[in-house]
């Protein structure tokens, strides 16, 4: 015990006391020792990057460092072959609206179905080379609906883009939904959707030319009545939330509203292409 206090007593009469003038003195010459290297050290940064080509703009330095990533090669551009169409009818109108979608219906080119509440009559013709696949919707008697005077038929037409998505179709890149008097100009559609990643979420329409419409609904809301487009990656995430999301918007009028509320709580709002013609 003695040895060891008397050690620590000599090292107090050696080593100066921080509040001594030598104490005070040791700390400066530390303190300033290390905001000279601070100095030189931030001096020569600012010479290298002055004298390299990006200067000192952050985007041209932040495309150097993504040009050191592998380059993915890139996608083909969309084709019609890349769509497919959910086209809402019901077994009463699609015998009379049938001919709006032979007008732009491409067979062996366009890829889509129609879907009906219901089988159609026995003498109604069943298959038509000319015409999309018909296929009946699921039961949507589960779903509450609780706008007063409205049609509960919304319900089953809103669920038309969760069952088209969910057929799973192979290379599709775009899903695009209307009604059964809906035309297409197909050409037109895909040169459109070529402008944007089908590989992010993108949801392309327009709002209605009757501000009216807009008014009650929203402006920023794609009308199925001009048709709209999803990509695939928005679509398949869509469908698995999807009918958890109905029962929460039970108090909505339409089918697109529908589609509209359950986009927006993915956070995707509307790109607006004024070619879609509510």
């Amino acid at each position: 015990m003695f040895s060891s206090s008397a050690g620590r007593f000599a090292r107090a009469m050696t080593t100066p006391h921080p509040f001594t003038a030598g104490g005070l003195t040791l700390r400066l010459v530390k303190r300033l020792a290390f905001l000279s290297c601070s100095f030189w050290i931030a001096y020569l940064a600012i010479v290298v990057l002055s004298t390299h080509p990006c200067g000192l703009s952050p985007r041209c330095l932040s495309s150097l460092h993504l040009a050191h990533r592998p380059i993915l090669p890139e996608s083909p551009p969309t084709e019609t072959r890349h769509l497919v169409f959910g086209i809402a009818s019901s077994a009463s109108s699609w015998p009379r609206r049938r001919d709006y979608v032979r007008a732009w219906w491409r067979p062996g080119e366009t890829r889509g179905f129609v879907w009906l509440d219901r089988p159609l009559n026995s003498s109604f013709p069943q298959t038509d080379a000319s015409l999309p696949t018909v296929r009946v919707s699921e039961d949507t008697s589960r779903f509450p609906y609780t706008y007063r005077k409205g049609l509960r038929s919304a319900i089953r037409v809103a669920r038309i883009v969760a069952e088209t998505v969910r057929l799973g179709l192979p290379d599709v890149r775009w899903f695009v939904f209307g009604d059964d008097d809906t035309v297409f100009f197909v050409d037109n559609l895909v040169r459109v959707l070529r402008k944007y990643d089908h590989e992010m979420w993108f949801y392309v329409g327009e709002s209605s030319e009757n501000v009216d419409q807009n008014r009650v609904n929203s402006f920023d809301m794609g009308f199925g009545g001009g048709g709209f487009a999803i990509s695939h990656r928005l679509a398949a995430a869509l469908a698995r939330v999807f009918d958890s999301c109905l029962v929460r918007y039970a108090h909505l009028y339409g089918s697109d509203a529908r589609v509209f509320a359950c986009l927006a709580e993915l956070g995707v709002g509307l790109t607006h292409e004024r070619g879609f013609h509510q």
